[in-house]
């Protein structure tokens, strides 16, 4: 459930490495902060949902975030996973009143939001936050893209290997023996994102671990041999 408490007031220090907000300096970043609102969540809550209005945008400073989509006929989608340090539920950047999809929490996070209404005066007052800000999208609209070629040219197994890939890219963490994706991940949300079922999930997966390829185990995947991975990416 999500703490209602507001967490105690937060430093500049915490903006001004990140790509919105790293052309400012630290008054302008000091009126940012005080106009916000920051929370903590547990994980597996929705921040907010697709299809509500979008009043307001957030910036995730702590945590991961899935975003997800729920198809006709309900069936829960995850099209993105998006890191700490990034924004969210920016429908104003792409035209929309409402949030095109749903952000649940990944792990515990502590998420930024400003009304909606600040959108257009943070764009025209801030440098770089309108273009660092469009960057984003756009590195979330390539993402999409090379997905969707996956779905259309790939066999199962290139399109498993490449999610893990991308996932250790984006949100990897070194540990003894591989790299760790750094937020529980299931093998259902691991099918959601390859639009195949679970049964295929964990047959790949149980393959690769025999392989020493992966381990996967309690929320968690370790890529144990990425060339490899990287090889079967490629078909």
């Amino acid at each position: 459930m999500l703490q209602k408490k507001v967490l105690p007031r937060l430093d500049e220090s915490l903006l001004t490495h990140l790509p919105p907000f790293s052309r400012l300096e630290r008054r302008q970043i000091r009126t940012i902060l005080d106009q916000a609102t920051s929370r903590r969540y547990d994980q597996g809550v929705a921040i907010f949902d697709e299809g509500a209005q979008a009043d307001r945008f957030y910036m995730l400073l702590d945590g991961y975030v899935r975003v997800v989509r729920i198809t006709p006929t309900g069936e829960q989608v995850t099209s993105l996973h998006i890191p700490a340090g990034q924004l969210l539920g920016i429908a104003k950047a792409i035209g929309r009143d409402s949030y095109p999809a749903t952000a649940l929490t990944a792990t515990e996070s502590i998420v930024l939001s400003w009304p909606t209404r600040l959108w257009e005066t943070f764009v025209r007052e801030y440098d770089g936050f309108a273009t660092e800000t469009y960057k984003t999208l756009g590195h979330r609209v390539g993402e999409m893209n090379t997905r969707i070629v996956e779905l259309a040219t790939q066999q199962v197994e290139q399109r498993v290997a490449n999610a893990l890939l991308r996932l250790i890219n984006q949100t990897g963490r070194k540990v003894e023996g591989g790299i760790e994706i750094d937020f529980p991940i299931t093998r259902q949300d691991l099918s959601e994102l390859t639009a195949t079922t679970l049964h295929t999930v964990s047959r790949l997966l149980s393959g690769w671990e025999k392989r020493g390829l992966v381990e996967s185990k309690r929320k968690r995947i370790k890529v144990t041999n990425p060339h490899a991975l990287v090889v079967l990416s490629q078909g």
